[in-house]
């Protein structure tokens, strides 16, 4: 029988909130096991880049990220957010270490090539799609009793940074664990699952499966920055993670949300 282990994720909109952060790696930290936490931090992205002049660029809710915008997430996700979440974990009494995917190699990216949206060709500059990651390497560090905290850069091998999704970077993490981990994988955010109106934070999908996910789609009860999250969470689970749960961010114990099947 695999040892268990969870991975949560949590999004930006978490990590800017004082006390829902504070709550969250209070719990994270009594998570027992081996354990990964991914985090976002876009909103503090896209406040630093205003400090400094930079304009923020999104096409379809995702960030072009040129030059300028890389160096920007590089500070904010790897320095800044990155170290200060492992700093108060450390301050919790979990031996936190601070990654990024060019960190042992962990996230390997391709570039992603120019896509048509809604018609017309985008260049999202450098932005990684995730084309491997190494849960070999992952589990020395569960060995030497450390716990991964990874934030969304990941590299090409080529001596570039690159900007990737962190709902991306949890799933592939997961699923490149799962060889070795009986694996939950939690996404945590601001809303208490997948809601079915998203003005009623009490109409929580209880489960979805894969038919369920393309009947919502169709019907538009889920859309907009669900859809990848879900996409992810079904990846997930076709490549061996036993559970995913999406679930707000005061309830990563895998009792409440949505669990995707």
């Amino acid at each position: 029988m695999k040892d268990k282990l969870t991975i949560v994720k949590v999004g930006g909109a978490v990590v800017e909130d004082e006390a829902q952060l504070a709550q969250l790696l209070r719990d994270f930290t009594a998570i027992q096991g081996p354990k990964i936490l991914v985090h976002g931090g876009g909103r503090r992205a896209t406040k630093m880049a205003e400090r400094l002049g930079i304009e923020t660029k999104m096409v379809d809710g995702r960030r072009i990220t040129d030059k300028e915008m890389l160096e920007v997430v590089t500070m904010v996700y790897g320095g800044l957010v990155n170290k200060n979440v492992v700093a108060r974990l450390q301050a919790l009494g979990c031996d936190a270490i601070g990654l990024t995917g060019a960190d042992a190699n962990i996230l390997l990216s391709e570039k992603r090539p120019v896509k048509m949206v809604n018609g017309s060709p985008v260049d999202y500059g450098f932005v990684g799609d995730v084309k491997q990651a190494e849960g070999s390497k992952l589990c020395r560090f569960f060995d030497a009793g450390l716990i991964p905290v990874i934030a969304p850069l990941t590299h090409d091998g080529q001596g570039h940074i690159l900007n990737t999704n962190a709902d991306t970077m949890a799933s592939e993490t997961a699923k490149a664990l799962a060889p070795y981990y009986d694996v939950t994988l939690i996404f945590a955010f601001e809303k208490p699952g997948v809601l079915r109106n998203p003005d009623d934070d009490t109409s929580v999908i209880p489960t979805i499966t894969r038919t369920d996910f393309e009947t919502y789609k169709a019907d538009g009860t889920i859309s907009g920055g669900m859809l990848p999250k879900i996409e992810n969470a079904l990846a997930a689970i076709d490549a061996g993670v036993q559970r995913v749960i999406i679930t707000k961010a005061d309830a990563i114990d895998g009792c409440h949300g949505t669990i995707i099947s």
